[in-house]
């Protein structure tokens, strides 16, 4: 396991999302925004319930792990996440983000990912009132506010999203939660949800999707430091 940065509250932090990335060059790609000084890779993890879609599994992670040095945010977008902690704390990820509106005991398993030494994340996806994540911000790393609905890549940034940003950033701010967004982020929309109070950025098809993916990544930097 790479542990996850020491946060700054003048930086921002990109995460490239593998889910958009060419799976049949994955080790070139990851590698190349290594390079380009991503802060994390960004994985996505669906279950076919949670939301209607399949993705990647533990070995995905522990592969990634070999392949390069930066640590490994794992997205659990899964109806019961406390069954996924241990495979993927043994596969060697960084950080766990569960969601608020999954099944089982929430707290105990955020619990379950802190005791293991990893980054606890919780996620609300963009109908969830952003109240929802208030009696666990004593325990949370990090609040991961969804700008799409989950379960595909591609979508475009929902622009009510900025309100709930916000709103999340405000509840974070006192207590040092790192706070992310995922979901059709570019080099305008960056802009956007870093103005309304996001540190992190996760992108996949801006990134991935380019000719040259360490351009992409560095112009989406730039333009969220330049708002």
């Amino acid at each position: 396991m790479i542990s996850m940065p020491q946060l700054k509250q003048d930086k921002v932090y990109i995460a490239p999302s593998i889910l958009s990335a060419d799976l049949t060059c994955l080790g070139n790609q990851v590698k190349l925004v290594e390079e380009a000084k991503a802060d994390w890779l960004h994985i996505d993890i669906m279950d076919g319930h949670f939301v209607p879609n399949l993705s990647f599994g533990p070995a995905i992670v522990k592969n990634l792990d070999k392949m390069v040095k930066i640590p490994q945010d794992v997205h659990l977008m899964v109806q019961e996440p406390q069954k996924f902690i241990d495979p993927f704390v043994k596969a060697g990820a960084s950080a766990l983000t569960i969601h608020a509106e999954a099944r089982g005991n929430i707290r105990e398993t955020l619990k379950q990912i802190k005791k293991a030494g990893l980054w606890c994340g919780l996620s609300i996806k963009p109908d969830t009132n952003a109240a929802t994540l208030v009696p666990y911000l004593d325990i949370l790393d990090l609040i991961l506010v969804m700008s799409v609905y989950p379960g595909f890549g591609g979508q475009e940034f929902l622009p009510k999203s900025t309100e709930q940003i916000n709103q999340v950033a405000k509840l974070a701010k006192d207590h040092n939660i790192l706070v992310e967004v995922d979901g059709g982020i570019n080099r305008q929309t960056a802009k956007i949800a870093r103005k309304a109070g996001a540190q992190a950025l996760v992108a996949g098809a801006a990134i991935f999707g380019q000719p040259d993916i360490k351009q992409a990544l560095a112009d989406i930097r730039n333009a969220a430091l330049a708002q």
